[in-house]
């Protein structure tokens, strides 16, 4: 199927298909979409829209693992798009599933089937829904299973629903790679804030964090990232790299504030280089940015005293720790 639709590639043609083939699935059926505020649900939400229109509902989940501010922010977005949303905050559901867990598959694994617990419990108060629409893409089916049939990771948004939700999937988009995505996204007419935002892993700053979850790991995570990504658009090095974050790491080193000891965590940076996530090469960010972002994490962020820079490409690194 990935070769029909690269044989004569161009967007405006595979959405006059999708839309065309959307239609044919569908029917007048509700379709129940999860949005993640990326480049991939977001660009699957504008085409299910464009086929199905009221038909689509749209589910965004605060899974407690997003970015600073992400879920008001995100909500805020959508709304020039005429998308029906309802936001979910189930933090504490997430939270409480993760405790204690530090094992990096073991935590995808949770985290996606959490994913599902809340679609199934939103899409039973909906009436006349039969479908899911997920945002899944062509490397998130790769790297679930490899062509040796190794598992490299999981994906929540790869493998299929359980029985019990008896709504059947719909992924327009599961034959594309990231650059595919967002070429079609500007076919469609989204605005540049959607198309150009890095790419975001569905487990969230879960994956960021290496070792067990908690929401003081995810609040001193969060403002890292935030300085670390703020100073990236600040200096106009956003959109030249592919993706870029923080990520707490699970040792804590010795440092000196105020004259005294402290024992603290360590972040790392990761900044890539990519065209369709399969492989990456470390971005080789400016000293002078480094320098800043680094002393602005320690001097703001309360629980850090050591700014590390990830310099590893995919392979052998994947471009999340986890």
């Amino acid at each position: 199927m990935r070769e029909k639709i690269i044989k004569n590639w161009s967007p405006a043609t595979f959405i006059e298909n999708a839309v065309a083939e959307i239609k044919t699935q569908v029917g007048n059926d509700k379709v129940v979409l999860g949005l993640s505020g990326g480049v991939d649900s977001s660009v699957t939400a504008v085409l299910l829209n464009k086929a199905i229109g009221k038909n689509l509902i749209c589910i965004f989940v605060d899974h407690g693992l997003l970015r600073k501010n992400e879920f008001e922010n995100v909500l805020h977005n959508y709304e020039h798009l005429g998308l029906n949303i309802i936001g979910v905050d189930a933090k504490q559901k997430f939270y409480s599933e993760l405790a204690g867990v530090t094992e990096p598959e073991q935590k995808r694994k949770i985290i996606g089937k959490s994913f599902i617990d809340v679609f199934d419990e939103e899409a039973k108060k909906l009436e006349g829904v039969k479908w899911l629409g997920q945002g899944t893409i062509y490397p998130d089916i790769i790297e679930s299973q490899s062509a040796s049939g190794t598992v490299i990771k999981s994906h929540h948004n790869v493998g299929g629903l359980p029985e019990k939700m008896q709504l059947k999937l719909v992924e327009p988009l599961k034959y594309l790679y990231k650059n595919e995505v967002r070429q079609v996204g500007i076919e469609l007419g989204m605005a540049s804030h959607f198309i150009n935002r890095h790419p975001f892993p569905g487990p969230g700053l879960g994956v960021r964090i290496l070792g067990d979850i908690t929401p003081e790991k995810v609040c001193i995570l969060q403002d890292a990232d935030d300085i670390f990504i703020s100073e990236l658009r600040a200096w106009g090095l956003y959109e030249k790299v592919w993706q870029a974050g923080a990520i707490l790491l699970s040792v804590q080193s010795v440092g000196i504030n105020d004259d005294k000891r402290t024992y603290e965590n360590a972040v790392a940076l990761r900044a890539v280089h990519s065209t369709d996530a399969m492989t990456a090469n470390w971005a080789q960010l400016p000293y002078d940015f480094l320098v800043k972002v680094s002393n602005d994490i320690i001097n703001n962020v309360k629980g850090v005293n050591r700014v590390v820079y990830d310099i590893s490409s995919k392979p052998p690194a994947t471009i999340e720790w986890e």
